[in-house]
Formats: C-alpha cells, structure tokens, sequence
C-alpha cells in the first residue's frame, strides 16, 4: 500500500451513470490485476474504494458507478484536479492458474478490474473468454474494448435488449480452463454453482479503512475470518462459505 497524489487527466460518461477517470501519478504498489485504490474526498470522512481498471506506466484507469455523494462528486470533477489516494490495496488475481483457456465473468462494475487481467493473460497468448452481464442495453460498457484485446466476449442482458437473453450463467461455454469473476454476491453465487473448474472470485464488499484495520469487511471463510479488503477481494473458490 502506498499513499501518494494523483492528477486527473479524464473524466468522461460511459453510460448513464458509469463514469471513466484516468489519473497519474505513481502507480508501482500495484502488483496484480483485481487490486484496488481508496479515494480521498473533501468533506467526505470515509475514503470511496474503486477496482483498477487499467495500469500504464504512471497512468492508471478507474471506472465508477454513481451511487452516492462521494461517486457523484467524482463525476463533476475536471481535469487537472488533484486526489488524495491509497494504492495497491487488496490481494488481486493470481494469473498462474488460468490455464490455455481462461473464462473471465463480469456483471455491471465487476466489470472494470477483469479489463486488466484480460490484457495480461493476452499478453502469455491465453486463449480468453469474457461475459460480461448487464441488465439492459443502456448500461453496456467496455465490449468493445475488450473485443480490441483479441478476447471472445459474449454479453448478456436481463431483459434480452441486446446479446444473450437472461444472466451471465446462461452463456458460459462447457469447456474452459479456470474461472475468474467480479461483480454482485447473487451472481458470484450463481457462477459458483454452474462452474466446472476452479476459480478466484472477487467480492464486492463495503468497507471501512480499505487496509484491514477496522475489520468491518471480514467474511467467514473454510480457513476461518477474512477481511475483504486485506485478504481480498479475491477468494479462491474452494475456501469460499456462502451464507443461506
């Protein structure tokens, strides 16, 4: 973990209420895909969590969802403005057990953090698959660029407006080396149950400090408490205990 001051050099909508930001800054605590960051905002005492999406030399991408005052204030910020942030935060994906064929599962901003293991598992010429689910047309973001990685995606919508009719399960493919995934507990639930192979799942979980001290994220796993933040997010498959 490192605290440090990035500026901002995007800030632009994706969709109705997904918002890319691109900031610079010194970005070498990060060491795997899945990491995180934690944002300071004036006036705001907790800082907001945010997936990394994209990792280029100093510049590193976020892409956030407007949920909240500390969100929407990120929305209206410009250009050349400056945060307060704490980066390499959490434990991210391991890439050494994918296999030739990885299958990455995203749903609505679990999106985000499968983009820059996408682009390292094309970088060991990985065959790779990516779902990603939406509930409807409107809220599609990054097929594109994922499709620009040489990945095969496939995307779904709960409504049926556009790819595959119904949920992320309802396109997985029967042969596949290793699942990743990110995104609600309801579909990581039900990826869980329809996967074939061992997996890393990435949890979505609110948190406290980001760093392990308030231990407001931990979650009971087979191995006894973890803290999403510090021993996460990402959890491998077999140590993960669902709760009824």
């Amino acid at each position: 973990m490192k605290q440090g001051y990035f500026d901002i050099a995007e800030n632009i909508k994706l969709t109705k209420n997904i918002f890319r930001m691109k900031l610079t800054g010194d970005t070498s605590a990060f060491t795997a895909p899945g990491q995180f960051l934690n944002i300071k905002l004036d006036g705001l005492y907790l800082r907001r969590p945010i997936s990394l999406c994209d990792l280029n030399g100093k510049e590193m991408t976020v892409i956030y969802k407007t949920v909240g005052k500390g969100t929407e204030k990120m929305s209206f910020m410009p250009a050349g403005e400056r945060l307060d942030i704490l980066t390499g935060l959490g434990n991210g994906y391991d890439l050494e057990k994918a296999g030739d064929r990885p299958l990455l599962i995203g749903g609505g901003v679990g999106v985000p953090p499968l983009y820059l293991l996408a682009r390292r598992l094309k970088e060991q010429s990985r065959n790779v698959t990516v779902i990603l689910g939406f509930n409807t047309a409107d809220e599609i973001f990054y097929e594109d660029e994922f499709k620009r990685l040489g990945c095969n995606v496939q995307v779904t919508t709960a409504d049926g407006s556009y790819g595959v009719k119904g949920f992320v399960t309802d396109a997985m493919p029967g042969e596949y080396s290793y699942i990743y995934t990110c995104g609600p507990e309801p579909m990581l639930k039900a990826v869980y149950r329809a996967s074939k192979t061992s997996g890393q799942f990435s949890f979505e979980e609110r948190m406290g400090c980001g760093f392990g001290a308030c231990m407001g994220c931990s979650c009971k796993t087979v191995t006894g408490y973890k803290r999403i933040c510090k021993d996460g997010p990402v959890l491998e498959k077999e140590e993960i205990l669902w709760e009824d």
